[in-house]
């Protein structure tokens, strides 16, 4: 008697097996593909902000742009949520989380930040990993015309009566930036400038401490690209740096509200009210934080 040309019960799970393992096998091959090819874009994006934000400079006789610490500042109206807009900065309130995404809205915004006349795309100011709602994940370092931090600046009176932060002189290192003609030593190819952050900080550019070892509490170290994360230097280049410590990867974190989104920030220790700035306690941890450092100050302060 002829056998029929069907499968046994026993063939078909085998098939199912092999497919089963197959696509076991090709699902984080596919997932990396996708990861390089989002962080190809995001470092793209990277580099033309910074030769944008290096352009801007030249036209200004070297004077870099603001930084976004200093687009709003308080709680603005408690009805719209609208933030008090100080001075323009590299970005404009048409990225805010308090406004829409739609590309339309933010088109007819009438401040797209300082940048725009040579980055005319909503889609450069965001990784594609970006989080979900924010319209920009990009921001400058603090030191590059950022909020003043300890020990990096002194107080200058301008025209007699207002006061502007001057970055101090250690050796040839300028350590809070105002003008591209401050980049000395070490050179442009060292100093940062953009740091993808997967969201608008809160309140701040991205701050690092000068004169102490420890992680600021709402500036945690980005990680979004496989265990690293995507930063750009002033000479225009732009670099992905994977995270050496274990420890850099494992504190924990929260999200806080941030207008109608969230952003994040180091998680507070159990028990306690406030939050702390953490400070590595490992080799490889305590790598990542000086590495950063030194990228933003062009020296360690300690």
């Amino acid at each position: 008697m002829r056998k029929p040309n069907a499968f046994t019960l026993i063939e078909l799970l085998v098939v199912i097996s092999i497919i089963a393992m197959l696509i076991a096998l090709l699902i984080p091959v596919l997932r990396a593909t996708k990861e390089r090819g989002q962080r190809t874009v995001c470092l793209s994006n990277l580099k033309q902000l910074t030769l944008a934000w290096i352009a801007f400079a030249e036209e200004n006789d070297s004077n870099i742009v603001l930084g976004i610490a200093h687009l709003w500042s308080g709680h603005g109206d408690p009805s719209t949520g609208e933030m008090v807009v100080i001075t323009r900065g590299w970005l404009g309130r048409a990225f805010l989380p308090q406004n829409s995404r739609d590309r339309a809205v933010m088109l007819a915004h009438e401040d797209k930040g300082a940048l725009w006349p040579w980055i005319k795309d909503v889609d450069i100011y965001r990784c594609p990993r970006g989080l979900k709602g924010h319209a920009a994940t990009y921001s400058t370092v603090v030191s590059a015309r950022g909020c003043t931090v300890e020990g990096t600046y002194y107080e200058k009176f301008v025209d007699g009566s207002s006061i502007s932060a001057v970055g101090k002189r250690v050796g040839s290192t300028v350590l809070r930036l105002t003008k591209l003609t401050d980049i000395l030593s070490p050179g442009a190819g060292q100093r940062a400038v953009f740091i993808d952050q997967r969201h608008i900080p809160s309140g701040n550019d991205f701050y690092v401490h000068y004169l102490y070892p420890k992680w600021e509490w709402h500036c945690p170290p980005p990680i979004h690209h496989n265990g690293g994360m995507t930063i750009s230097m002033a000479d225009g280049h732009a670099e992905y740096w994977k995270w050496k410590g274990r420890e850099t990867l494992n504190y924990p974190r929260e999200r806080i509200p941030m207008g109608n989104l969230f952003s994040e920030v180091f998680a507070k220790p159990a028990g306690e009210i406030r939050h702390e700035n953490p400070e590595p306690q490992t080799e490889d941890g305590m790598y990542d934080l000086q590495r950063l450092q030194r990228a933003t100050w062009g020296r360690l302060g300690y």
